[in-house]
């Protein structure tokens, strides 16, 4: 990556507690509320930005209690996929 980051969202199918398991895992990403600068962050919008909302409301807008988002830093491309394979192996 040259130039620019990028945000990534996707979903894992067990909810919350393999969340958990996948940012416990994750060693380059930075648990992080706020998804801004340089190093690559992962946030966990169903508790932080978007916890105040109904499970309801969060559904309507498409954040299940399963949605990550990835904040893609300017770490090697390949060490960030390494870990995000290590940390998906382990939940």
């Amino acid at each position: 990556m040259d130039g620019f980051g990028a945000i990534v969202t996707f979903q894992l199918d067990d909810g919350v507690e393999q969340v958990r398991r996948f940012v416990k895992a994750l060693k380059i990403f930075v648990f992080a509320k706020s998804l801004g600068g340089v190093e690559s962050l992962v946030c966990h919008p169903a508790t932080m930005s978007h916890g105040t909302l109904t499970p309801e409301e969060r559904c309507k807008i498409g954040i299940t209690d399963g949605t990550i988002r990835l904040s893609v830093g300017i770490e090697d491309i390949e060490d960030l996929i390494d870990d995000l394979e290590q940390a998906l192996r382990s939940c």
